[in-house]
C-alpha cells in the first residue's frame, strides 16, 4: 500500500500585504487544501515551517490555523499532520498545544530537544509515518529550522560553522532513524532551510540567505537513502541540485511582487516499499492577481490613461478582497509629490487596490554605471554621505538642508 503525502510549506497566516489584510487569500487556499486531502485520501500531510508570518500571530490568524487542523481532521479520518517551525514561527509557541493536538492525529516538532546528559533528543525528532490503516511505512525527520547552538557540537579541534552544523544534524538523525527503521520503511526529511543553488526572481527579497549565501545548505546534505526531502523557507517551488525528490512546495501565496510569476503549488508524493512511487506538483487556483501597471515605467500622463482603462467592479462581484493588487511604475524626471494624488483620484471606482507607486529616474547623462559595493565598502560610508548620494542619483541636486537636519536629529536618537 503506497503511503499518499500532501507537501505544503511558508503559509504565512496572519501577513498583510501593503495595509491589505490576506484572510480571504488564506480561506481559500486552506478551503482547497482541505478538499484536495479529501480528495486524494491522503495519508500524511506536511507543513514545513513558517505556518505563521510572525513569531506573536494574531488572534485570527492563530484560529485560522486551528480551525483548519480541526477540519481537516474531522473530513479525513485517520490523517496525520506533522508540522515543523520556520523562522518566522515562534517555537515554543508553535508547539505549545502539542498535548491537545495529538488528540487530531498532529505533531509540532519547533524546539530541538536536549536528554539529561545534554545531548540532542534525537528521539524526540524521528515522527513514525503511519497510512490509514495504521500500519507504519515511513520515520519522518522533523527537523525544525535550526537556530545557532541548536545541532550537534564539532568535533574538538576541528572548524565549526552553521552549514556543518545541519550536516551533521542529518547525518546523525538519518543514521539514528535507519537504524529503527523495518524492512521496506521509507526514511522522509524535513528541513526549513536555504539549500545552495534554490531559484529566486531577481528582485526578490523575502527569503534570501543571510550573509550572501554563506548560510545555503547543498543538496547532497540529505543522504540518498532519504526517499523523499520536504523543504520550506524558498518561496519558489523547485527541485534541488537536479534531485528530483529534494523539493521546495514553495509558498501558497505571492509574499511579494517579486514573486508574481511563481507557480504557486502543493506537492502530491506517493512511497511505496521504501521508495517514491510518483510527485505530482498540484497547482494552487490564486484569489487575488497581482498586477504590475505599467509593465515598464511611463511618463506620468501615460500612466493614468492606462489607469483610465482599468474595469469597474461586475455586478455581483463587489468583494474588494478579491480584487487585484496593484503597483504602479512611473518615469519621473523630478519628484512629483501629486503624482499619489493623481493615482487615487484615477482609481476611484475602480475593481483594483493600489499598493505602491515605484517611481525610476532616467539616467543623466555621463553618469556612471552603478557599481555593487562590498561589505567593507558600505562600512567606510558615513550614513550622511550615503543620503547625499543617494538624493542626488535620483534627484539631482543636493540634499536639502530640512532633511539633513532631520536625518541628523533620527541619528542622534539611533545612537542614545
Amino acid at each position: 500500500m503506497a503511503l499518499k503525502l500532501i507537501h505544503t510549506a511558508d503559509w504565512h497566516l496572519g501577513q498583510t500585504f501593503f495595509g491589505y489584510d490576506r484572510e480571504a487569500e488564506h480561506e481559500a487556499f486552506l478551503g482547497f487544501l482541505t478538499n484536495l486531502l479529501v480528495e486524494r485520501e491522503t495519508d500524511v500531510l506536511l507543513i514545513v515551517g513558517d505556518v505563521f508570518d510572525v513569531t506573536n500571530p494574531s488572534a485570527g490568524a492563530q484560529r485560522r490555523f486551528y480551525r483548519f487542523l480541526r477540519e481537516a481532521n474531522r473530513l479525513n479520518p485517520g490523517l496525520q499532520i506533522v508540522i515543523i517551525a520556520g523562522n518566522h514561527d515562534s517555537a515554543i509557541r508553535l508547539e505549545a498545544p502539542n498535548p491537545l493536538l495529538e488528540e487530531l492525529n498532529t505533531s509540532i516538532v519547533g524546539i530541538v530537544g536536549r536528554t539529561d546528559s545534554g545531548e540532542i533528543d534525537l528521539a524526540s525528532l524521528v515522527v513514525p509515518l503511519r497510512n490509514r490503516a495504521g500500519e507504519r511505512e515511513a520515520l519522518c525527520l522533523a527537523v525544525p529550522f535550526l537556530r545557532q547552538g541548536d545541532y550537534p557540537a564539532a568535533p574538538e579541534g576541528e572548524l565549526d560553522s552553521y552549514v556543518a552544523g545541519i550536516g551533521r544534524m542529518y547525518r546523525r538523525l538519518y543514521a539514528y532513524a535507519d537504524a529503527q527503521r523495518n524492512p521496506g520503511e521509507a526514511i522522509v526529511a524535513l528541513g526549513h532551510l536555504h539549500a545552495t543553488g534554490a531559484e529566486l526572481s531577481d528582485d526578490d527579497r523575502s527569503e534570501r540567505a543571510i550573509m550572501g549565501g554563506l548560510e545555503s545548505v547543498s543538496a547532497d546534505t540529505f543522504d540518498a537513502g532519504i526517499a523523499y526531502t520536504a523543504l520550506g523557507h524558498i518561496h519558489k517551488a523547485q527541485r534541488i541540485g537536479g534531485r528530483e525528490a529534494v523539493r521546495y512546495a514553495g509558498s501558497p501565496l505571492p509574499m511579494s511582487f517579486s514573486e508574481k510569476n511563481y507557480r504557486h503549488q502543493v506537492i502530491a508524493v506517493a512511497v511505496e516499499e521504501g521508495k517514491v512511487a510518483g510527485i505530482e506538483a498540484i497547482e494552487i487556483p490564486r484569489v487575488a492577481d497581482l498586477m504590475r501597471i505599467p509593465d515598464s515605467p511611463l511618463p506620468p500622463e501615460e500612466v493614468l490613461r492606462c489607469l483610465a482603462g482599468l474595469p469597474e467592479p461586475e455586478e455581483g462581484r463587489e468583494d474588494e478582497s478579491r480584487w487585484p493588487y496593484v503597483e504602479i511604475r512611473v518615469l519621473l524626471t523630478e519628484p512629483d509629490p501629486t503624482f499619489r494624488h493623481r493615482v487615487e483620484e484615477a482609481l476611484v471606482g475602480k475593481a483594483v487596490r493600489l499598493t505602491s507607486i515605484v517611481p525610476s529616474y532616467p539616467r543623466r547623462e555621463g553618469e556612471a554605471e552603478e557599481r555593487a559595493l562590498s561589505y567593507n565598502d558600505l562600512q567606510k560610508i558615513a550614513p550622511l554621505d550615503m543620503l547625499r548620494h543617494t538624493f542626488a542619483v535620483k534627484y539631482g541636486g543636493e540634499l536639502p538642508e530640512e532633511i539633513e537636519t532631520l536625518f541628523n536629529e533620527v541619528m542622534r536618537e539611533v545612537s542614545l
